[in-house]
């Protein structure tokens, strides 16, 4: 066959044949999305994560394959206004089990289940708080605490009341998140509602509340992030945190890295948390550098949960010693709000390959120097 046409023949066929295919491909929009393929939060090859969960294909149970704030959020609602707020914080505890990466968001979706939840109660708190609500780091106990403190019509009285008898940790630190709604995000309001408790331990407590609402809830919310004036903040990169009194200077540094983390963009920019410990050296002169550098491990252990020893390697950045410690610190004392668990510590610990790191972290966690 004479090679000019071959060459014609060649031309015809696949002609006819790209033809064929534009014939049966379904071009609708539907199809073009179900071809798309979501990839799952996991370990990315340089540590970074998706911008944002795209379209992505239903689980056999109905539920996304990647789970974002709102579809969290809207399922656990529905939930709870189809059966009662047990049953969504159920849920809401065993998908943030199964998917570690949803514990970026469950926090605050926690504190609006808390807050639906004393509108359907009436306010009838003990009833709010009849069901099991550890889940989240108690956010759904934070969240009923605010609203019903911001329906008060006299929180200086009421705030000593909702966390008695028992006066727990969690509650009053709801408690101090609810005197930023109380006080209109006025930090030195908000501090003299902390300061009605009538020991120092429960003024800590609230004022770990107040300064974790004043630096933003730490998802990935725009209106969330704190409203911090940038003229201060120029001067002062942890402002407010050296203008508090003693008392409430521990809990502001510790939470301030959360702002820090927000404004810059950590879902995508997995480097800032390196960036935030060298941050938190502007502490030094002041006394908050460690609290502000176990604030880093925290966080940095709260939007890693399932990459721990990733996490640690965060930490291990830091130039000196006390540094890498204090976030080692930080790193446990999240990953055991999370897992409570007598066992969480040791789980953490041994997945953490860095010697120092795990030496640190076994440290925190009073376990022995070698591995049990």
């Amino acid at each position: 066959m004479q090679p000019r046409v071959f060459a014609i023949l060649t031309a015809l066929l696949l002609g006819v044949l790209g033809l064929g295919s534009v014939a049966v491909t379904d071009w609708s929009p539907a199809a073009a999305t179900a071809s798309l393929t979501a990839v799952a939060p996991g370990t990315p090859a340089a540590g970074a994560r998706p911008a944002a969960a795209g379209p992505a294909s239903a689980t056999p149970t109905g539920d996304p394959a990647v789970w974002t704030r709102s579809t969290l959020r809207n399922k656990v609602m529905a939930e709870m206004d189809a059966t009662d707020p047990g049953v969504a914080l159920a849920d809401l505890d065993k998908i943030t089990k199964e998917k570690p990466y949803t514990v970026r968001f469950c926090h605050p979706i926690a504190h609006e289940l808390g807050h639906a939840a004393v509108k359907r109660f009436n306010a009838d708190f003990q009833k709010v708080i009849s069901f099991p609500h550890e889940t989240c780091a108690a956010g759904y106990l934070h969240g009923a605490v605010e609203e019903m403190l911001n329906a008060s019509t006299q929180p200086e009285t009421d705030l000593l009341k909702l966390c008695a008898p028992k006066n727990t940790g969690p509650c009053i630190h709801g408690v101090g998140h609810g005197t930023m709604f109380v006080a209109k995000q006025d930090v030195a309001k908000a501090r003299d509602l902390c300061n009605k408790f009538p020991s120092d331990q429960n003024r800590i407590r609230c004022s770990e509340g107040l300064f974790m609402q004043l630096f933003g809830p730490d998802e990935e919310d725009e209106q969330a992030k704190a409203n911090l004036p940038a003229d201060k903040l120029a001067q002062d990169p942890l402002y407010p945190c050296k203008d508090q009194p003693s008392l409430f200077q521990s809990a502001c540094f510790f939470y301030a890295p959360t702002f820090f983390l927000s404004s810059h963009d950590y879902p995508n920019h997995p480097e800032v948390y390196a960036e935030a410990l060298k941050w938190c050296l502007n502490g030094k002169a002041s006394g908050g550098a460690v609290d502000c550098s176990r604030g880093v491990g925290s966080r940095t252990m709260k939007y890693n949960l399932d990459r721990e020893d990733w996490a640690s390697e965060q930490c291990a950045t830091a130039a000196d010693g006390w540094q890498r410690k204090a976030c080692a610190e930080g790193l446990v004392s999240y990953y055991t709000v999370n897992y409570t668990d007598g066992g969480a510590a040791g789980r953490l610990c041994a997945k953490i390959t860095n010697k120092e790191m795990q030496g640190y972290c076994r440290s925190a966690s009073g376990l022995s120097s070698s591995l049990d």
